[in-house]
């Protein structure tokens, strides 16, 4: 495995960060035991950064999964949470369910500018005062946006930025790739840790995944990837590649073989984009939701593309 330093956090985090929401009932809804085991593949092949948030509902499967576990595993989560009360909740939350007495970096989910962060800053407050005791070794905020990504660079208690980037673009809000990578560059000159998400574009990009997948790791400023898996084979090509080996032949052929099915996330706002990019009408809207008919989609990625608020995958 390769390791980086996460900013100024003081972590040194292997370059693949396990993204735990895939193994989870949002996703993939694997049985806990095989969820755990997932997570042991990642932690044999030296990964120690999970990756995941209260709304996954899957602190389980990391509890589980760290069980007899020896080596030191980093572990990020992120909530909603806009004051002290709801803070405080969810950091308990966490701690319990996952069996930690520390949360090694407790972020905010989904911050969109300035201003969603200051409207949010009686969290972080309680936040910052759980790292002075301890409790957190580091704050942060997730983001889908460049605006975000700009404001979390100046706000200096701001530890972690755990942004979109994808080689395409898909998902990210505000701007453009370019963009993107520019306001990484600022942050990382701040001395914020960096850690990335949807390198292949919640699934819409497996067509070129290996390409996805190199091209975010060689970006500068990059310190780890978060990266979905639900399976120890994916767990083990996504670490060949990484470290620039050929993945097992048996490993490929069973990830290849796996059926793919395109999700829209129940927070889809029903704005119609995707129905109407859709060349095979396997999309419509129903209730105020979109939905498909997975007879008729191809799984061409292109609903994803047109989502803004990136509530389509393919898993």
């Amino acid at each position: 495995m390769i390791y980086a330093k996460l900013g100024q956090t003081g972590f040194m985090v292997s370059r693949i960060c396990f993204g735990a929401l895939t193994i989870g009932p949002l996703q993939a809804n694997l049985s806990l035991a095989e969820g755990a085991q997932v997570i042991k593949t990642a932690l044999e092949l030296g990964i120690n950064f999970i990756d995941t948030a209260e709304m996954y509902k899957n602190y389980d499967y990391i509890r589980e999964g760290l069980k007899g576990c020896r080596q030191d595993v980093i572990i990020a989560t992120k909530s909603y949470a806009y004051n002290k009360e709801l803070a405080e909740k969810s950091l308990e939350k966490a701690r319990r369910e996952m069996n930690r007495d520390r949360i090694d970096i407790f972020m905010l989910h989904e911050q969109e500018s300035y201003l969603t962060i200051k409207g949010h800053w009686e969290a972080l407050e309680y936040l910052w005062n759980a790292k002075d005791k301890g409790i957190i070794g580091a704050v942060g905020i997730s983001t889908h946006t460049v605006a975000a990504v700009q404001a979390a660079a100046e706000i200096k208690e701001i530890d972690v930025i755990h942004p979109m980037l994808n080689i395409r673009g898909l998902g990210i809000v505000d701007g453009t790739v370019d963009q993107m990578l520019a306001a990484i560059a600022q942050a990382k000159e701040a001395g914020k840790g960096i850690y990335t998400m949807k390198a292949i574009g919640g699934g819409n990009l497996l067509g070129n995944v290996q390409e996805a997948l190199n091209w975010v790791f060689r970006q500068k400023g990059v310190d780890a990837v978060a990266i979905g898996m639900k399976s120890p084979e994916e767990v083990r090509i996504n670490t060949a590649w990484l470290l620039g080996e050929a993945p097992n032949k048996k490993d490929l052929a069973k990830v290849s073989l796996e059926p793919r099915r395109l999700l829209i996330d129940r927070w889809c706002e029903g704005c119609g984009r995707c129905v109407d990019v859709c060349s095979q009408k396997a999309l419509s809207l129903f209730k105020g939701k979109a939905v498909v008919d997975q007879e008729s989609c191809l799984l061409c990625g292109y609903c994803g593309a047109a989502c803004r608020e990136f509530n389509i995958k393919i898993v």
